[in-house]
């Protein structure tokens, strides 16, 4: 509790870092979430591209940069410069509990851990961006929304349960899983945890360690077959 409340203080802007983002509660261990396969991000991300392109965007730039949901409903067109996309807001959503019948209101905020990061996004993404960007950036300065304004982060979850719906995959995976696929796959590909601990925007890579030791223990069943080729004279 005290860990989360200071972290809300980090995205109004009261401090400029958790001290307590790295205590863990007492408990039993958990066992880690397992990761979507290849293939069911390729089906959820079609079935949204084929609804609505924009949709896909969203989905697409989960999976490629690791964003949260409130991120990617912060993305304005200019927030891509070339293939590199600046992640440095989120979108809070202010729900008015004392006044029945008044629409939530929409803060554009730090983000979560309050850190401002670059990620690389890959040559499909850039071009899809692009070509979605001629057509609606005339519309708004958003990527997710048609004026001033910007969209809830809803409208992403909505787009989520949707694509899941059509493409068949497990009803247990969430938005949220998109974001472990991205690190998962870039972990147990042998990419080095500073670099997608960067891309996930957190502050230290020891948290990408402690969330995604699963996928380093998969990534070092590589690293013990390639000694055991070498020691064998194999090349």
């Amino acid at each position: 509790m005290v860990r989360a409340a200071l972290q809300q203080a980090v995205v109004w802007g009261w401090i400029n870092a958790n001290p307590a983002a790295l205590t863990r509660a007492p408990g039993s261990k958990r066992a880690p979430r397992e990761a979507m396969r290849p293939d069911e991000a390729i089906a959820v991300i079609a079935a949204a591209t084929d609804d609505d392109p924009l949709a896909g965007l969203a989905l697409r730039i989960a999976a490629v940069a690791g964003a949260r949901r409130a991120e990617i409903a912060a993305l304005r067109w200019t927030d891509l410069d070339g293939s590199v996309l600046t992640i440095d807001s989120a979108i809070t959503v202010v729900r008015h509990t004392d006044r029945p019948g008044t629409p939530p209101t929409l803060l554009d905020t730090r983000t979560k851990t309050a850190n401002r990061h670059a990620v690389t996004l890959d040559e499909d993404t850039v071009t899809l961006w692009e070509e979605l960007r001629v057509e609606r950036e005339p519309y708004g300065q958003y990527l997710f929304n048609i004026g001033d304004g910007p969209p809830s982060p809803d409208r992403i979850g909505w787009w989520w349960q949707r694509a899941r719906r059509l493409s068949g995959i497990a009803p247990t995976w969430r938005l949220h899983d998109l974001r472990h696929f991205s690190a998962t796959v870039a972990v147990a590909h042998g990419h080095d945890l500073r670099t997608v601990a960067q891309r996930l925007g957190h502050a230290d890579p020891a948290m990408t360690l402690r969330v995604y030791a699963h996928a380093v223990e998969t990534g070092d069943q590589a690293v013990a077959d390639t000694l055991g080729r070498v020691l064998n004279g194999e090349p």
